[in-house]
């Protein structure tokens, strides 16, 4: 039988319950955490219960996150994403990309297959950040393409780094992949960064009238495999 909680009188003293100074792996969550060093806990999703990890990058101070499933530092060659934060796309259910698409369907094809990971990054915009990268939609919106409208800024096409993510996936023991990835610079990537990906799975999700031409300048101007892509 449950007790029910009875309110101290007015006036009277609570004690204080005794705490034991923690040890180990609860010592080390309750003390400042140190970049480079992973965290990690259960995180349940529609798509199932994942692995969450996340970490501090020692070179940029950022902070990064992985959700993994299943035993993925067996060596054998990991699913994998890697997916750029996308406030836009992922949270505010932009129509612009295909990014919150593509985040879904990651996941879900990880789920699918029983085992994998996929890297959140944060490098929002391609790497410009959030404030640049309203900038540059606000020069779309008068015509330019995605790739003119960073130029008109003077900010690089894709400033992303991928060092952290092959960071991750090792501190994860995974060091080959079957990367989810349409960006042939992705591969590319990894492989200069000593992951190798063993096989490049093709990630496309349903086109919409407000994101046809920037995935068609994605493949026409940065290289993107489009829809007909097979692998």
């Amino acid at each position: 039988m449950n007790a029910r909680f009875q309110p101290a009188a007015a006036g009277a003293t609570v004690a204080s319950p005794t705490t034991t100074p923690p040890t180990g792996a609860a010592a080390d969550l309750l003390a400042r955490p140190a970049p480079g060093q992973l965290f990690s806990c259960r995180l349940p999703t529609e798509w199932g219960d994942f692995d969450l990890h996340g970490l501090i990058d020692e070179q940029t101070g950022q902070e990064h996150a992985a959700m993994s499933l299943g035993r993925i530092d067996d060596g054998a060659p990991v699913l994998t994403r890697m997916h750029s934060e996308c406030l836009t796309g992922d949270t505010l259910y932009s129509l612009k990309c295909d990014c919150g698409a593509q985040l879904q369907a990651g996941l879900r094809a990880i789920a699918e297959a029983g085992r994998g990971v996929l890297l959140y990054l944060r490098q929002e915009g391609r790497g410009i950040g959030l404030v640049n990268k309203i900038r540059a939609y606000a020069l779309q919106q008068a015509g330019a393409d995605t790739v003119e409208a960073n130029r008109l800024l003077g900010l690089p096409d894709d400033a992303r780094d991928y060092a952290v993510a092959a960071d991750m996936l090792r501190r994860l023991g995974v060091h080959q992949v079957r990367l989810l990835t349409n960006n042939p610079a992705k591969v590319d990537a990894l492989g200069r960064l000593g992951i190798e990906v063993v096989e490049r799975v093709p990630l496309h999700t349903p086109t919409n009238p407000h994101n046809e031409g920037y995935l068609q300048t994605k493949s026409r101007r940065m290289g993107h495999y489009g829809p007909d892509d097979l692998g």
